[in-house]
């Protein structure tokens, strides 16, 4: 009788650890930066972050909108968490060093759309 608790005591632990899997959403982002500030050459910039298609070792591209001014990337990514933190980087330098990573935080609609300046909170 004891074993018999025991076994069912282990199958309802493992049903309610399974049953709270976070559901996970796909979100577009619209991401844009300004750098018109800087007075360096800029060769790249980039976008690095936390959840595929993005990481914190390798740029994910931006693309000139208005050379040296403005930079744009979209891309989509699959999670359960509200925002996706992000830093921006450019000739593959991170910005805001020992500074917090900035967070995007997801709209209710279809596609999030966000405006930063290159290394200014």
């Amino acid at each position: 009788m004891q074993k018999n608790s025991i076994y069912i005591g282990l199958i309802i632990c493992f049903i309610s650890i399974v049953s709270c899997v976070q559901k996970k959403y796909k979100r577009v982002v619209v991401v844009q930066v300004n750098t018109a500030h800087i007075q360096q050459k800029i060769d790249s910039v980039g976008i690095r972050g936390n959840g595929k298609p993005l990481s914190w070792r390798k740029d994910y591209p931006m693309y000139a909108v208005v050379k040296d001014s403005i930079y744009t990337t979209t891309f989509t990514i699959e999670t359960g968490y509200k925002f996706v933190e992000i830093k921006f980087s450019m000739n593959g330098e991170l910005e805001l060093k020992d500074k917090e990573n900035r967070r995007v935080y997801f709209s209710e609609g279809d596609t999030t759309f966000a405006n930063f300046v290159y290394n200014q909170m």
